[in-house]
């Protein structure tokens, strides 16, 4: 069972009184959440974020709600996402297609911000590219190493048609090694080497290995890449990892590869492939 698991619980239908904007206020949603969200009473709910307010044109008369509950458990915080659909006074954290099965809160996700493709983030192509694809990955997760490279031919070979933004998202629990590989990855992009980040993604190594000096001589063998330890356990590397792990959070991100393009979610992971026809 996962740690969100854990915390929560499945949601039903709920009654709740909406606000002249036709949705919850945030004490209303704060309440709802308590009472049918948040069942572990060893959990604080602390707030809820908003993040997006959304329609979809195949849930016609519902407003779908994109929030950040913030948590509290054990002492430490958790920022957790969660799904609401509202209409005419009903709250539901579930709307499941009776034909299909499948439930919309696993297809809909929040538009990227704006602020999200900054030159911090810039791997491949150039800023003012046609199109933009960001990219949340792990580069041990074996769907990124099938996906990403392929992504990332693309934006070479077609740098005024698209743009890839980049934030790292290492599955420390599947994949210990990327805590260093990502810290790796980091220092070489920010000395202009993106095509070692690249190739870190064909490294072969044990995902459980977690000796830094020999993750290092596997990274400089396979791409010929010298790097630290203290470089990579620097400060700013360190802060800036973590703060790819929030903007992950806030996209409500819970896997990898994780895909937007030009903005939107891309389930399929292959609409990169039309951008550059």
């Amino acid at each position: 069972m996962s740690l969100m698991s854990k915390l929560l619980t499945s949601t039903i239908a709920a009654t709740v009184a909406l606000s002249a904007a036709g949705q919850p206020d945030d004490k209303v949603l704060l309440k709802y959440v308590k009472r049918s969200v948040v069942k572990n009473p060893q959990v604080k709910v602390k707030g809820i974020t908003i993040l997006e307010s959304k329609t979809d044109k195949r849930l016609p008369g519902w407003t779908i709600l994109l929030t950040t509950m913030d948590l509290e458990y054990q002492k430490k915080e958790i920022h957790a996402p969660e799904t609401m659909f509202v209409k005419d006074g009903l709250i539901t954290g579930h709307l499941v297609d009776l034909k299909t099965g499948n439930d919309y809160r696993d297809e809909i996700k929040p538009s990227v911000p704006a602020s999200y493709y900054d030159d911090e983030h810039l791997l491949f192509g150039n800023k003012d590219a046609k199109h933009k694809v960001l990219i949340f990955s792990d580069p041990q997760c074996p769907f990124c190493q099938d996906v990403v490279p392929a992504i990332y031919k693309a934006a070479r070979e077609n740098p005024t048609k698209i743009a890839v933004y980049y934030y790292h998202l290492p599955l420390l629990r599947i994949h210990p090694v990327s805590d260093i590989l990502t810290r790796v990855m980091y220092v070489a992009q920010h000395e202009g080497k993106a095509d070692v980040v690249e190739k870190l993604y064909s490294l072969k190594i044990d995902p459980k290995e977690t000796d830094m000096t020999k993750i290092l001589a596997a990274v400089k063998k396979h791409a010929g890449y010298t790097v630290t330890a203290e470089q990579i356990n620097a400060k700013e590397v360190k802060d800036a990892l973590k703060a790819d792990e929030i903007a992950a959070g806030k996209m409500m991100v819970s896997g990898t590869p994780t895909i937007y393009i030009d903005g939107q979610w891309d389930k399929t992971r292959e609409g990169y492939k039309d951008l550059t026809k």
